[in-house]
This record gives structure tokens, C-alpha cells and sequence, in this order.
């Protein structure tokens, strides 16, 4: 192993030595660097251009705001930059040749040109779509996540994503990714650079993003970059907010099922700053008198609540500190009381809770001009428990007796990691990064514990040995313009993996290139190999917490993946507004997926019995995507249509056959639209089409007997359900305060209330007394929300 690793930084050396010989200040250039932030809270601003008028070479702005730029400058000249970002105004600046300089920008809000220069899901805010090598990465500013409807006037963040060509929901209303034929493990979900194993509240109905602490949202699904491992679907990055460091300030919303709350402001001005959101729901306070009216004795309730917080210090001009923590949590209670005259009772209890915690602490330092690094320590947990407690106290002839049951069951996955990544920018033509990571992971995928009194199981703890492993990656990657017309990204990604003695490698190559047809036009191609060393056992496909998460072992190998896509991109001004289009094709097949054998499930999963419970198989997905986007006016949005197919073929399953994934999705189509009416009054509405989810239904049943049948389900997935559609509608109006602005928003969840299919039930038939048929026997179809108009009122002072 130490060998491999010895290897794997040798790679990394020779890839950074070899593009930067010769890239040394010389005379005649001046390199200048600083951050980029907003004038009004000193938030980095991410993706920021920062260009040279003359040249038209440039470079953007990192994660953390940070810019480098090394230009040529002729003798007596100056080297000139123009720094534009969408809703703010353009500054410029002149250095001259000799010395390097320090210059931070802080952009001025262009508030009044805001309802004409917002962009919709573009890939970054200013890098046009035709001069980038990235593939399939789509930036969607928070603001517009925001105007968007929402279910419940819930502002969600994977609603919104599920909008985007080639991301599909899952089930109705749910908030689940499945991206490119691929399954919800399949995506690295990362706040503020932590992993959230977790990101559904309340059964998938709503993530647990809060956008309110947002600050930047990137999903990448193809053409990886070097510097992301450990999944084969997605990357989706999301960046908190940094606190306002100017002044203090607040926001919050109040709606029909929750309430939140955000604070920032200085702890010392241009020095410090903090922020910290709370949302919870109150659907168990509502709820709790309706249901016990309706049921005497009975107790029932569920809740989410989270909380972000971040620190933020400035602790010289080179130097920064960042401590971000995050805390979410779900409860599900049943209680119920059956008490009698003389004493006598039946009571029990019943929860299912499941929450992530994440926190991390983050290093900026500034080693020299051009070599930027961020250093990254983090935690995170997910677990979920499930209990049940029983106890009856009843007479007998003899006594009074009382027997209690209790049943605990556990499950968790802990990561603690350390990382460190490294941004070079030697000239214009190159942008290099390098680094590495080791991450320290615990696996418990169950735990069962039973106490029961009133038979002869006694007190029994069934536990798996938690199962420790190591996963290590480095890499480097650089972003390369080679002539006017090809730009390149390539990059090397090694990984390796310990479990139980068992080491696994992989070696991923990773290349990404646009040529310029014309000026306007764009030619992409991508390439990327994936491993992923973790799995999620799952029964629903539909993201429950009850869903395991376990590790590549000796007998269950890592899942690996190849992904390669072609593409066109181009930039269009059509009546002095921007549009980008973007067409792209994908092919990715996937080896070592796991599934449950037929009849298997997370219960009694208490030993490494889970290896025994699963079955080995492969997976294909491709197609192509369509993306059209209006950038700029009053009017604002996008057109996305998808054609995907996405099989499967497991040995043990469908007699070895191969056969859909249950979100294989034929056509998926997208629709959005916001208006500005004014400056205060907005309108937006989304219509989204989807092929019917692929189900096994039953095809014939044959009596073997006056009490027992048998049914033909035929192949896996072979039946689809009704095709999906709906449109959702938002008005929001604003009203300016002394204090600040309230915001109230009126929403239509599926606005035609079509009745859209959840699950299929077989019902029996039925005869009377008679024997006539009263009933036929028939499938018949869950929906489960019609149309859902809602009301919420959000403020900010």
C-alpha cells in the first residue's frame, strides 16, 4: 500500500513540475492577485471574470473568491483589468510592469439593473458556455432557486435541480437525485466541501438545504474533474454563505408547515463575521389535536428541524479561517393508550428518527502569488434508529403481571477526513490544481437490541462489529489553453481503499476540451473514469432512511464506472438579449452495482450477513440532452428535454436478464418561466413531463388450491406507470419597509391537479352473499397530491 501511495505522489510531482517549467516571473510581466467580494457584506463573490481588455486572456475567481493573474506588460506600459459579475457593476484597474501587485475588488450591487441582467442556471455567471472545457456543469444562482414555486412554500434546492435536463425526481414531490441513469448513492452531495450522506427530510419530501444560508450552487454530472473522486453519478457542491462583515442583517420566511430564521453580521468589522439559519416545522403541533379527536388515545407526530452556523476570520492577508457545522434531525412518533377500569393497560410507543452532522474547518492560505492552497478538516454522521416499546399490565387468577418488549435497532456511517488542495496560476494559458485527501470511515449498518420479559428471549444485543476503512486520493489536473480555438483539461485521479485487509486501487484519467468552430460555436468532448467505494442498500429506491450504507469489502467489490460525452455549445444575443444552447450526448456503463436478492431487506441485518444478502450485476446508461436558456430581459428561463435509457443485469435477478432500472426514463421534458412585472412583482411557473416510472406488476395468478395462488410477475420492470406531469405557479410581491422588505408569496402545486401515479396496489375482488360479482379484481393507482395552493411570508432586515 505505502508503495502505491509513494507512486501516487511521484504522478502528482512529475504533472506539476513538467507544466510549470519556465512558468517563472520574468521581466516584463506583473502577476496580480486579491479576492473578489460584495461591497455590502464582504461575501466572496465565485466565478467572477477578471479579464484583460487588450489580450482577452483572463482567468475566473476560486471557490473562496481568490484571483491570479500574470500578464505580459511592454516597457512604460500597464497592465489593464476589466472585473465584471452579473448584477454588479464593472470595475477596472491599471498595474504597471516590475512588481507584482495585491488589489481585492468589491463589487457595487447593480440593483436597478437586476430585472435585466439575471442569468438562469447558467454553467458559472460570466464564463461564456462555448469558451469552457467543463461538460454537463450547471451553476443555479440562489436567488433564482428562491423565486421558483415550492411545495408548501418550501423553497427547495433539489426541486429546483430536478428541473435541469438529465436530473430526474424520483416519485412525486419527493427530492431526490437520480442523474444520468444513475441512484441516489451515486451523487456526492457536499455542503461547504463536508459529504451529507442524507439529504431528504420528511421521507424525501424536502432536502436539507436551506437556501436562505446559501451562497453558491454547482451540480456537475459528467466530465469530472480531477479533484472529485468517490462517486460515479454527480457531484453537487454547495457553498454556504460566510457572514455579512459589514453589518448586521437578518432574514427569515413563515409558512403554512415551517418557520426559519437567519442572522449574520461582524464580529469584527472586515475582520470577523458569523452566520447562523434555524428552520423547523410544526406539522406534530398542528396535527396533534385532529388526530387526538379522531382516535382516542392516540398520540402521532412528526417534525424536522436543522441548523447551519459558520465562523469567519481574517486572520492576516494571506491567511483564513473558516469554521462551518451543520445539524438536521427527523422524529416519527405513534403513542397509544389502552387503559381499563381495573388498571389494566396497553401501552405503546413507536419512532423512527434518522439526521446528519457535519462540520468542518477550512485553512486559506496565500503561499506566493500564484500558488493558492485550502486545507480542509472535516466530521460528518448520518444515522437513523428505529424503536419499539411495548408493556401490559393485565390480572390473573393468581397475580397482577406486567410484560414489556423492547426493540432498538441502529445504524450509522461516520467520515473524518483531512484534505488539501492547491491552485496554481503560472500565465493566462494554464490553471493547475493539485492535492489529495484521506478520509477515515466507520460503517455500522446495524445494531439490534431486544429486551423482552415475557418469553424466553431474555435481553438479546445483536451488533456488527463496526468496520473501520481508509480511503486516500490524489490528483492533478490543469486547465490548459493550448491554441485560440482548443482549450484543454486534463487530469489524473488515484484512489485507493483498505477494508478488512483488503486494498483496492484505481487509476482515473479524467480529460475535458472545447474547440472553437467559429466564435460562437463549440465543439466538446469529455472523458472521465469514476470509482465509487461505498454502496447503499436499498429496498424503495426512493431514499428512506432506513436505507444502509456499507463498504466495498473482500466479497463485494467497489463500483466503477466510464463516462464519455460529445457535445455542441454556443452563445446567442438575440434582440440584445443572451441565450445559451447546449446539446449533449453521454454513455456510461457502470460494473459492481449491488441489489437485495429477491425477498431480502435491512431487517434482521445484524451481522456482516449483508454481503450474503446482496447480489453483483452491471448498468448501462445513455442518451442525450437539450438545453436552452434566456439570460437576460424581464423574462427569464430555460427549455430542457432529455432522451435517456438506463439497464441493469444481475445474474440472481430476472433470470439473468437484462432489464430497465426503475427510474429508466424515456423522455423527460422541462419548462421555465419567471417575469419581472417590476421591480417588486414577479411571476414564475414550471411545467415538467416525464415517462411513467418502470414497475413489476403481477400478469397472471394461477389457484393451486382452495387457499393458495401463485402469480406471474414476468420480467422485472416491465410495466409503466401513467406518464408524469405537472405545473406548479408563484407570485410573489415585495414590499419595501423602513426596517427592511417583506416578501409574500402565493403558490400552486400542480396547478390542473392532475392525478399523478405514486404507487400501484393490487384490490381483491369481491362477491355478496349471492355469489355475484361485486367487485373485480384490478390494479389500482396512489396519487398523492392534488393541487396544493400555499401562502408564505418571508422578511429581511
Amino acid at each position: 500500500m505505502m508503495r502505491f501511495f509513494r507512486g501516487m505522489i511521484t504522478c502528482v510531482g512529475i504533472v506539476v513540475v513538467t507544466g510549470s517549467a519556465g512558468w517563472a516571473q520574468q521581466a516584463g510581466k506583473v502577476t496580480i492577485i486579491g479576492y473578489v467580494r460584495d461591497r455590502s457584506t464582504g461575501e466572496n463573490l465565485i466565478g467572477v471574470a477578471v479579464v484583460s481588455p487588450g489580450t482577452g486572456q483572463g482567468t475566473a475567481t476560486n471557490n473562496y473568491g481568490f484571483y491570479s493573474l500574470t500578464l505580459p506588460v511592454a516597457q512604460g506600459d500597464s497592465a489593464r483589468l476589466l472585473v465584471s459579475y452579473l448584477g454588479y457593476e464593472k470595475m477596472r484597474f491599471a498595474a504597471a510592469a516590475g512588481r507584482n501587485v495585491v488589489h481585492n475588488f468589491q463589487l457595487r450591487s447593480a440593483t436597478s439593473e437586476l430585472a435585466g441582467v439575471e442569468v438562469v442556471g447558467s454553467r458559472s455567471q460570466e464564463e461564456k458556455i462555448a469558451q469552457s472545457t467543463r461538460m454537463g456543469t450547471i451553476n443555479v444562482p440562489v436567488a433564482q432557486i428562491k423565486n421558483l414555486p415550492a411545495l408548501l412554500g418550501e423553497t427547495d434546492v433539489l426541486k429546483v435541480l430536478q428541473l435541469l435536463p438529465g436530473v430526474q425526481s424520483g416519485s412525486e414531490g419527493t427530492s431526490g437525485l437520480y442523474v444520468r441513469g444513475g441512484s441516489p448513492d451515486q451523487n456526492l452531495i457536499l455542503l461547504d466541501g463536508t459529504p451529507v450522506y442524507n439529504a431528504a427530510h420528511l421521507f424525501g419530501f424536502f432536502s436539507v438545504f436551506n437556501a436562505d444560508a446559501l451562497n453558491n450552487v454547482e451540480l456537475i454530472k459528467g466530465g469530472f474533474p480531477a479533484r472529485y473522486g468517490g462517486r460515479l453519478s454527480s457531484v453537487l457542491d454547495i457553498s454556504m454563505k460566510e457572514g455579512n462583515m459589514q453589518k448586521f442583517q437578518g432574514e427569515g420566511a413563515i409558512g403554512i408547515i415551517a418557520s426559519k430564521l437567519t442572522l449574520e453580521g461582524p464580529i469584527k468589522k472586515d475582520t470577523a463575521s458569523f452566520i447562523i439559519s434555524a428552520r423547523r416545522t410544526y406539522i406534530d403541533l398542528l396535527a396533534r389535536p385532529i388526530i387526538l379527536a379522531a382516535a382516542d388515545g392516540v398520540t402521532a407526530g412528526y417534525f424536522f428541524h436543522d441548523l447551519n452556523a459558520k465562523l469567519n476570520w481574517k486572520v492576516s492577508s494571506r491567511d483564513r479561517l473558516y469554521l462551518s457545522a451543520y445539524t438536521g434531525y427527523d422524529k416519527f412518533y405513534a403513542r397509544y393508550t389502552d387503559k381499563e377500569e381495573d388498571g389494566d393497560y396497553d401501552r405503546n410507543n413507536s419512532n423512527l428518527g434518522w439526521g446528519n452532522l457535519t462540520t468542518g474547518l477550512r485553512w486559506n492560505h496565500l503561499l506566493n502569488d500564484q500558488l493558492f492552497m485550502n486545507t480542509h478538516v472535516t466530521y460528518s454522521k448520518y444515522q437513523f434508529n428505529v424503536g419499539i416499546e411495548q408493556e401490559n399490565r393485565y390480572h390473573t387468577q393468581d397475580e397482577v403481571r406486567t410484560d414489556k418488549f423492547n426493540l432498538r435497532y441502529l445504524s450509522n456511517i461516520r467520515d473524518l477526513s483531512i484534505k488539501t488542495d492547491l491552485d496554481y496560476a503560472p500565465n493566462p494559458d494554464h490553471y493547475i490544481r493539485f492535492g489529495g485527501q484521506y478520509i477515515l470511515h466507520s460503517f455500522r449498518p446495524g445494531a439490534l437490541q431486544v429486551k423482552d420479559n415475557s418469553s424466553d428471549l431474555g435481553n438479546q444485543l445483536n451488533s456488527v462489529a463496526r468496520t473501520m476503512a481508509s480511503e486516500a486520493g490524489i490528483y492533478a489536473e490543469d486547465d490548459y489553453r493550448v491554441t485560440q480555438r482548443l482549450k484543454v483539461n486534463g487530469g489524473l485521479r488515484l484512489n485507493g481503499f483498505l477494508v478488512e485487509q483488503k486494498f483496492y486501487n484505481s487509476i482515473e484519467p479524467r480529460v475535458s476540451a472545447r474547440f472553437l468552430l467559429t466564435n460562437e460555436w463549440a465543439l466538446k468532448a469529455s472523458y472521465a473514469r469514476t470509482t465509487q467505494f461505498i454502496h447503499l442498500l436499498t429496498n424503495s429506491g426512493i431514499g428512506l432512511p432506513t436505507d444502509l450504507w456499507v463498504p466495498a469489502t473482500a466479497k463485494v467489490q467497489p463500483q466503477r464506472a466510464q463516462q464519455v460525452s460529445l457535445g455542441f455549445a454556443r452563445d446567442l444575443r438575440f434582440h440584445d438579449e443572451d441565450y445559451e444552447f447546449s446539446f449533449e450526448t453521454y454513455y456510461k456503463p457502470m460494473r459492481h452495482l449491488i441489489e437485495y436478492r429477491e425477498g431480502a431487506s435491512f431487517l434482521g441485518t445484524t451481522d456482516n450477513n449483508w454481503q450474503d444478502k446482496v447480489t453483483s450485476g452491471k448498468g448501462w446508461a445513455y442518451g442525450g440532452e437539450f438545453f436552452i436558456q434566456k439570460k437576460t430581459g424581464r423574462t427569464t428561463g430555460w427549455i430542457g428535454y432529455t432522451l435517456a435509457w438506463s439497464k441493469r443485469r444481475f445474474p440472481d435477478l430476472n433470470q439473468g436478464r437484462i432489464f430497465p432500472y426503475k427510474y429508466d426514463r424515456r423522455h423527460d421534458a422541462s419548462l421555465v418561466v419567471i417575469h419581472k412585472f417590476s421591480p417588486t412583482l414577479t411571476l414564475s411557473g414550471t411545467w415538467v413531463y416525464g415517462t411513467g416510472n418502470a414497475v413489476t406488476l403481477s400478469q397472471g395468478r394461477f389457484q393451486l388450491g382452495p387457499y393458495s395462488t401463485y402469480d406471474d410477475y414476468g420480467d422485472r420492470n416491465s410495466y409503466r406507470m401513467r406518464a408524469y406531469h405537472r405545473m406548479d405557479l408563484d407570485l410573489s410581491k415585495t414590499k419595501k419597509k423602513r426596517w427592511g422588505e417583506v416578501v409574500n408569496s402565493l403558490s400552486f402545486y400542480n396547478l390542473y391537479s392532475r392525478k399523478n401515479p405514486y404507487y400501484i396496489y393490487f384490490q381483491q375482488g369481491r362477491e355478496d352473499q349471492n355469489g355475484n360479482v361485486e367487485r373485480q379484481p384490478a390494479y389500482k393507482q396512489i396519487s398523492l397530491f392534488p393541487i396544493i395552493p400555499s401562502f408564505s411570508k418571508s422578511f429581511r432586515f
